[in-house]
């Protein structure tokens, strides 16, 4: 397990290296770093000419992305080109506000989708199998954007008619209130919905096309014929090799989103990554839009090692080393 783990590393080494050249490539092209520091009637030609040669912006992209990566290891990913404070408290901070919604609807998602996909196979064509079915085919056809906003009105027109505030519309939280608290979580409710509906739809139609796929297989008759509870054979045989596919996806959908769900962020105005990342490539803030790219990239690698991982313990043949 330990050679697999640090042969997989090694490997993903390459892979960020080419990976962040090619966004710092990018980005640098998209637009000049300096034109939101241009903007700002404070700034003198001296110190213009002084910020751009303190960033580096002007020396060649590859000079630039060298000292891009040596800030990234001795100041914590650097400084913003339009604050010009450091990059690492804000990303912190939001990254952290992302998890928190993306851990809570990713777990609502899996636990339901998965139950529903289960009792989808072992019912096959009856009527909770085709409702099911349409409520996973509904959600993959509703844009993430225009069931955030349906959510919104639903609500506001809630309180507008009856005066009860159940779920809060924007932002993280009221003044004065904790991370953890009941406010936060009706801060929160409609973005960990949103994601959580869509998540949903493709979990249960995963896990219901894997369980049909164990389901009919030869061992699994072998154990029927052989008298073995039903309860137990799903439980033990079908429901354990169905969970294989459904964990890559699992893996990859909630390292996807924990590097930024950016739509539901930017409707539900919430202090996450994805809100972060907007705003910065906007302004054109090349250190900030950088630090964020490797953070998604960071955890995407992660992700992908932990479904590799999580492989060898759902099925035993697959051996990592």
């Amino acid at each position: 397990m330990l050679t697999f783990i640090t042969r997989r590393l090694v490997y993903s080494v390459p892979v960020l290296i080419a990976s962040t050249f090619l966004s710092f490539t990018f980005v640098s092209l998209a637009g000049n770093p300096t034109a939101k520091l241009l903007q700002n009637p404070t700034y003198s030609a001296v110190t213009l000419r002084r910020l751009q040669h303190q960033y580096h912006l002007d020396r060649s992209i590859p000079v630039r992305y060298w000292y891009w990566v040596e800030d990234v290891f001795t100041h914590r990913l650097g400084n913003s080109l339009t604050t010009l404070q450091p990059i690492w408290p804000d990303l912190t901070r939001t990254i952290g506000h992302t998890a928190q919604v993306i851990l809570l609807s990713e777990a609502l998602a899996l636990v339901i989708g998965i139950a529903v996909g289960v009792l989808s196979a072992v019912r096959q064509y009856t009527f909770f199998d085709y409702f099911s079915t349409g409520v996973s085919f509904l959600g993959f056809a509703i844009p993430t954007f225009w069931l955030a906003l349906l959510l919104q009105i639903a609500f506001v027109d809630v309180y507008l008619k009856w005066h009860v505030r159940i779920f809060y519309t924007s932002g993280l939280n009221s003044p004065h209130q904790g991370t953890w608290s009941v406010d936060r979580l009706q801060h929160i409710a409609l973005p960990v919905m949103t994601l959580c509906i869509i998540s949903f739809a493709l979990y249960s139609r995963f896990m219901r096309a894997s369980m049909l796929d164990v389901i009919n297989s030869d061992y699994i008759r072998t154990a029927r014929s052989k008298g073995v509870p039903e309860h137990r054979v799903i439980a033990g045989h079908v429901l354990r090799n169905a969970l294989i596919p459904i964990t890559t996806v699992a893996a990859l959908n909630i390292g996807g989103l924990l590097g930024g769900a950016i739509v539901t962020e930017t409707v539900f105005s919430l202090d996450g990554i994805g809100y972060y990342f907007v705003q910065k490539l906007g302004q054109l803030d090349l250190y900030a839009v950088m630090a964020y790219l490797l953070v998604t990239a960071l955890i995407i690698i992660v992700f992908n090692l932990v479904a590799d991982i999580l492989y060898g313990f759902l099925d035993p043949r697959i051996r990592l080393d």
